[in-house]
């Protein structure tokens, strides 16, 4: 961990933090999800860096060490996607393999189809592609879904505002790596779904709790419950046809509750997303729960090294027939 290093990037008058290790001619980009951080990535950054990549990770606008925007809650995934290649700008790299888990996939693709030149193959974890349009992942589930919760203005706010952010970020690692979703009685917040004892997942130590806590106490969750939560209901961007060109991986948990988001499985089975991102290849890990790349970091990080080598491999021999 200590020779991951740090610095902050200018970008629209923020201070954006960043993380970096490796100094290869191949750039990783790593995009977070929530309640996580640049600090998700560990396992990852060094296993690539040592593979003779440079890793980087970025903390969002408004998460972590990265400075909050002016209005939090007109944030916006486009914005998210805009930090991150100028970031890449700010660092002179003109061409990035992309890794998001969770909220950052549908970052991650958002810039794979913006900007398909720059980006030389994307990996994500825990979700797929998802076509530009409301997202209908409510559809069919109670009122207490966490995510229909935390839409809610003001409500997760009181919720979180109970407790510290060592506290908050612990219950929902917590909640998350379980495989039923997340949804609260009638009367029930969703930080009294998990009780005080809960032990924490076993991959997941105190050493770490203690580190995202000290991240989410600087922060907040004021920018983290607009996006993604409450920017869902807008679509973000108008492409008519999207379609990401790019290779691509998707590292699914098997035990990970998105699976059981009304439709998703079966988007995912039926090759339904191949529509949208012809070349694809799937992997299921069957112990594998929300944060797979935490709970399972010598799988992943061999599924993401092999990718990476594969398609820098065919960017090598494409670039010397040009030549």
């Amino acid at each position: 961990m200590e020779q991951i290093q740090h610095r902050y990037v200018e970008v629209e008058g923020l201070k954006l933090h960043v993380a970096e290790i490796g100094s290869g001619p191949s750039a990783v980009m790593f995009l977070h999800g929530f309640p996580e951080i640049w600090y998700s990535w560990r396992h990852q950054m060094i296993a690539v860096a040592k593979a003779g990549f440079r890793a980087i990770a970025p903390d969002y606008r408004g998460y972590g060490l990265s400075d909050p925007p002016p209005e939090p809650e007109n944030a916006s995934l486009p914005d998210f996607a805009a930090d991150i290649v100028a970031i890449l700008d700010l660092l002179g790299i003109s061409k990035v393999f992309l890794v998001g888990k969770d909220f950052g996939a549908p970052v991650a693709y958002l810039i794979a189809l913006l900007h398909p030149n720059r980006v030389s193959g994307v990996v994500t974890l825990g979700l797929p592609f998802m076509p530009p349009r409301p997202p209908n992942h409510n559809r069919g589930l109670p009122e207490g879904f966490y995510v229909s919760r935390w839409q809610e203005p003001g409500r997760a706010e009181a919720d979180f505002g109970r407790f510290d952010a060592k506290t908050v970020v612990r219950n929902i690692y917590i909640l998350f790596s379980k495989s039923e979703i997340p949804v609260a009685e009638e009367n029930q917040e969703i930080m009294d779904m998990v009780e005080p004892s809960t032990p924490l997942p076993p991959w997941f130590t105190e050493e770490d709790l203690a580190a995202y806590g000290a991240l989410y106490e600087k922060s907040g969750f004021r920018t983290a419950l607009q996006v993604p939560y409450r920017s869902m209901r807008k679509v973000p961007f108008n492409i008519p046809e999207p379609k990401v060109e790019a290779p691509a991986l998707l590292i699914m948990g098997e035990q990970d509750y998105v699976f059981k988001l009304p439709g998703l499985e079966n988007y995912i089975s039926s090759g339904e997303v191949k529509t949208f991102v012809p070349n694809l290849e799937t992997v299921n890990l069957p112990e594998g729960t929300h944060f797979v790349q935490e709970q399972l970091p010598d799988q992943v990080n061999e599924l993401i090294l092999a990718f990476l080598h594969k398609v820098d491999c065919k960017c090598i021999l494409s670039s010397k027939k040009k030549q």
